[in-house]
């Protein structure tokens, strides 16, 4: 009988504690059930960390650092049709 009674005061906190998951991850304190935290912070602190152990590997370091993010917004939109080069091998 005194395992019955320890057993469902353990559930009750499993219980509770979960709902207060539940509670705190819809108000976006926290990642649990479904939702996965991003890896990008993780992966950038060990890309620091390697940049301080490797100093001789870091420029190849802050290119792959510099693709990620690289995009080309400005210059004018390409014209529709054919290419300039494509028009003259028809010629």
């Amino acid at each position: 009988m005194k395992y019955l009674f320890w057993g469902i005061i353990v559930m009750g906190a499993v219980y509770g504690i979960h709902r207060i998951s539940i509670w705190a991850a819809q108000r976006g304190w926290i990642y649990y059930r479904g939702k996965g935290g991003s890896s990008g912070a993780l992966g950038n602190a060990f890309l620091e960390l390697q940049t301080i152990f490797e100093p001789s590997n870091r420029h190849v370091i802050e290119e792959r650092a510099k693709k990620g993010g690289d995009v080309q917004t400005s210059g004018d939109k390409p014209e529709a049709g054919f290419a300039k080069s494509e028009i003259d091998m028809k010629a």
